[in-house]
């Protein structure tokens, strides 16, 4: 139980930065934060489990087995920067939810010029969010289920299921809608929506990461998995031209040392090697509903908050409309650096580990299974990959095993990105639900405890649109315009963040100087990604 804060002053009046377009903070006291032992371990569990299950989405499973199975493991440090960046970006949104009980988001409102400037800015940043373009990858994997093949698009031979005649790119839009509506499911029972959620991520952490172990210790051989872990480390690797090989590499810091001078790079695969920072971890602007978590979870001054509620089981619960402050004492910095050591703790004993761990599992069965310097799209690396796993599975242990191993690695492709749906969806309804709540004079009229509805009348909304892109834009071009703007978000969300806390926070709780080049740092890695990936889509369209 946590402890009881020391009161203090009863004239602190809570401070009012920034835009005064958005209204004052509310006051409380700081509660102390749980003190870690071993008996109370799985308590210290929080967002970062959630978060941890929706960062292991398509791009684990798609995006970074193709770069594998083309480089084996000689590009991960790349992955292993986007990660480290996002650790430190997570924890220092969180440090504004643990001072207002406000999700970062809100807070970004808060700064000048105002709440009607970062209104326009932010949907455009988040735009590609809005495209349900996960909810149409998992369809491949469930038809593939279906057909025991992998379905092509643009087929158009006409196949039975369930008794019914449809082309395979009907059967993939059929699949993708139902996939959709069933992924919003969890946003609609449960009491607080960040329970049910955590529910779903904890059964698909488990499923996954259990199939995969007990596949890759199995039926792979030490020497990938050493390649796939060192590779993380691999820093200064870069895929490069002439080489004696298409996949092949070089080391930028070697070459340099050796007298060889910079090597020639191949900018061919730049895209590819893009999209694998932009994946790792979250990605976009999917990494902010942690601090909402962080609120819903009661850390910090998120205790005297609230959570946003489900419709159904919810009625209990209530969000307040503005986040509450504490006076900064003594004894409140004290409570307030143990509950940033909490989230910390959260971040780099679960977020960071799953990240690594949901990137190198996939990435193990394309080195294993798939000759070096494979070239396909996704999906079809990804079906390759299952007949290969099937085939030596088969020749080892039998058919019946084979043919069950074939099935969980395609069952696994459709729960690493179905539930990440569903996150993905709340991310989205959450993050523009919650500055509206507090930034709208209109809403802050509605009672607290209407928020469930509230936010449910928004994802019926985002239903709407999300069965209409779906039925209507090509399942590639989904992915296309969700992707290219993600680097981008982010990067300038780092930079944002960082300008939140020096903003409107105390002095005593603002980052130290280490904390603020670093941020500032990964919001340029951002941006540089960014920029090349835009670069490389340009090029290939031939418009430069």
């Amino acid at each position: 139980m946590a402890d009881r804060p020391a009161v203090g002053s009863q004239s602190f009046v809570a401070p009012h930065p920034g835009s005064k377009a958005m209204p004052r903070w509310n006051t409380a006291e700081l509660i102390d934060a749980p003190r870690f032992t071993w008996r109370n371990w799985a308590a210290m569990i929080g967002p970062g489990l959630l978060m941890g299950g929706a960062a292991i989405g398509g791009g684990e499973w798609l995006t970074g087995p193709l770069v594998t199975a083309r480089y084996g493991g000689n590009m991960l440090w790349l992955a292993t920067l986007s990660i480290v960046f996002q650790v430190i970006y997570n924890l220092e949104i969180c440090r504004y939810t643990l001072y207002t009980g406000e999700p970062i988001f809100t807070g970004k409102f808060r700064t000048p010029p105002g709440p009607a400037f970062w209104l326009l800015a932010y949907i455009a940043l988040d735009f590609g969010a809005l495209f349900p373009y996960l909810a149409a990858s998992a369809a491949t994997p469930v038809a593939m289920l279906i057909l025991r093949e992998l379905p092509d698009p643009q087929s158009t031979e006409l196949v039975s299921v369930l008794g019914l005649e449809m082309t395979e790119k009907t059967l993939l839009k059929v699949l993708g809608n139902a996939i959709f509506l069933l992924a919003l499911v969890p946003l609609i029972f449960g009491g607080k929506i960040y329970n049910s959620l955590r529910a779903v991520m904890t059964f698909k952490i488990v499923t996954v990461f259990g199939f995969l172990l007990v596949l890759g210790a199995l039926y792979t051989g030490v020497e990938t998995w050493i390649e796939i872990t060192t590779g993380f480390f691999k820093f200064g690797m870069v895929p490069i031209q002439g080489g004696e090989h298409a996949h092949s590499v070089d080391n930028v810091f070697l070459a340099l040392f050796e007298g060889r001078g910079f090597p020639i790079i191949d900018f061919t695969t730049i895209g590819l090697l893009c999209a694998m920072v932009a994946i790792s971890g979250q990605g976009g602007l999917s990494n902010t509903p942690l601090s909402n978590y962080t609120r819903d979870q009661g850390w910090g001054m998120g205790h005297h908050v609230g959570a946003i509620p489900s419709v159904v089981g919810g009625h209990r619960i209530k969000l307040s409309h503005v986040g509450s402050v504490f006076e900064v004492t003594a004894d409140s910095l004290s409570r307030w650096r143990r509950w940033y050591r909490h989230v910390m703790r959260d971040q780099l004993v679960i977020w960071m580990p799953a990240c690594f761990i949901g990137l190198a599992l996939p990435s193990i069965l394309s080195v294993e299974f798939l000759p070096r310097g494979t070239e396909a799209d996704p999906w079809t690396a990804a079906g390759m990959t299952a007949g290969k796993v099937g085939e030596h599975v088969t020749s080892v242990s039998g058919p019946t095993i084979g043919g069950f191993f074939w099935f969980m690695t395609v069952f696994c492709g459709f729960l690493v990105l179905a539930p990440s749906m569903s996150s993905s969806a709340d991310g989205v309804v959450r993050r523009w639900l919650d500055v509206l709540w507090t930034g709208s004079a209109g809403l802050r009229q509605v009672d607290p405890r209407q928020i469930g509805k509230v936010y449910f009348g928004v994802l019926c909304g985002y239903a709407v649109f999300g069965l209409l892109v779906l039925t209507f834009v090509p399942p590639g071009r989904l992915l296309i315009i969700a992707t290219n703007i993600f680097n981008y978000a982010l990067g300038f969300s780092c930079w944002h963040a960082l300008a939140v806390n020096l903003i409107l926070l105390p002095r005593e709780l603002r980052p130290c100087w280490a904390i603020r080049i670093s941020l500032f740092v990964a919001g340029a890695f951002f941006m540089l990604v960014a920029g090349l990936t835009t670069y490389h889509t340009l090029a290939r369209a031939g418009w430069i």
